[in-house]
């Protein structure tokens, strides 16, 4: 005889589909030529990628390929696509989602990837019979859940993160050399040992990712913090996204528009990722 009361199985089954609550990602993503390339012929040389794993996980990267680099938009691609496809390998090993627990596996994995992207710009230098500066890119890759990011830099750009109380984070910030428009190549000497590991906790709700293009737009640089101002309408868009293909085309008219162009001439990519349940 079952002695159990009804409405307690109904009150526990609520706490169980509460705590399996179900999160999936809206992701829209722009790369754009710059007008100084615009004027002289030159492709863009942004690049970027991402793709969507259940439990609410997004793998996502950005490279921007160096301008002097002959080949710096196919090392562009070729360091974002094997970034995340080597990420995604290794979280979805036997067909299960299994993330790391602790942190030093978090930086394992994103080491990992960095040095796959490497190895894979190299390789297609040699296919292509270049040096590897030629593909010179930087690159930028952020795995983000509800409850944690991680994320590596190598290079310039800048990925931020937004909490559910609007807190916004600076996950990474521009590197730079000497002087302020140099900055470190995925394939430059010692490259790897200079990456930006950052692990957050917290509730997460927004996400950006963006090349050098954008970055004195987004960031206050006396204080090195996201600029609040930028983010926020474009956080505000995408809570109301309902179509990423027509969000996407109005994230390129963004990025074309006179009060981007006006205060910079790079190549521009924007990739932004709102949680939602």
């Amino acid at each position: 005889m079952n002695l159990s009361d009804p409405h307690e199985e109904l009150h526990t089954q609520r706490r169980l589909n509460t705590s399996q609550q179900l999160w999936y990602w809206h992701v829209v993503a722009a790369s754009v030529r710059g007008t100084s390339h615009e004027k002289v012929g030159q492709l863009c040389q942004d690049a970027h990628h991402w793709q969507k794993l259940p439990k609410g996980v997004l793998v996502a990267a950005v490279g921007d390929g160096a301008g002097s680099a002959t080949l710096g938009k196919v090392g562009a691609i070729v360091a974002t696509q094997t970034a995340v496809e080597t990420i995604v390998e290794a979280l979805c090993r036997e067909s299960t989602l299994q993330l790391p627990e602790e942190e030093p596996d978090w930086q394992l994995l994103l080491t990992k990837a960095l040095e796959a992207a490497k190895t894979a710009v190299e390789a297609e230098a040699v296919v292509c019979k270049m040096k590897a500066r030629d593909l010179a890119t930087t690159l930028i890759i952020v795995v983000a859940t509800p409850k944690l990011i991680a994320a590596v830099q190598i290079g310039d750009g800048l990925a931020v993160a937004c909490d559910r109380q609007g807190n916004m984070i600076a996950l990474t910030a521009p590197q730079h050399g000497e002087y302020i428009n140099e900055t470190t190549f995925l394939v430059s000497p010692n490259a790897l040992n200079t990456a930006q590991v950052t692990l957050w906790r917290g509730s997460t709700s927004n996400i950006a990712v963006l090349s050098d293009g954008l970055q004195m737009l987004a960031l206050d640089m006396g204080q090195g913090k996201p600029h609040e101002p930028f983010f926020s309408p474009l956080f505000h868009f995408m809570a109301e996204v309902k179509d990423e293909n027509e969000a996407k085309d109005q994230l390129g008219a963004f990025l074309r528009s006179p009060r981007i162009t006006e205060r910079t001439d790079d190549d521009l990519t924007l990739l932004l990722a709102t949680l939602i349940s």
